[in-house]
């Protein structure tokens, strides 16, 4: 991300340094997310349909929301999961889908 520095060391959007820890916020929120799918994903990777497909894969991202931190706003975007297991708990032959986050 490019930012137009002022004299004083300030941004449109701050100080520098705050802009700076924004964006690391950003980064170890992104990869966390990423990381906990990922996790969910494998743990689930044996559980096929009678076609031998997983049934828990990832599907894309949510849209961007803006989540608040002691570092300020930042927007982040979440990875989706497409969980088609059947749930016998709510209704025997529904698929559920559903987020791991």
């Amino acid at each position: 991300m490019l930012s137009v520095v002022n004299a004083d060391g300030s941004t449109e959007s701050g100080s520098l340094i705050d802009e700076i820890v924004r964006e690391g916020a950003r980064r170890m929120l992104a990869a966390a997310l990423e990381a906990e799918v990922n996790q969910y994903i494998a743990e689930l990777a044996a559980e096929t349909d009678e076609r031998g497909h997983r049934l828990v894969v990832r599907n894309g991202h949510h849209r961007p929301r803006t989540v608040t931190t002691a570092a300020g706003p930042v927007e982040a975007t979440a990875p989706r999961v497409n969980d088609r297991r059947v749930d016998e708990a709510t209704s025997p032959g529904t698929r559920q889908i559903s987020n791991a986050v």
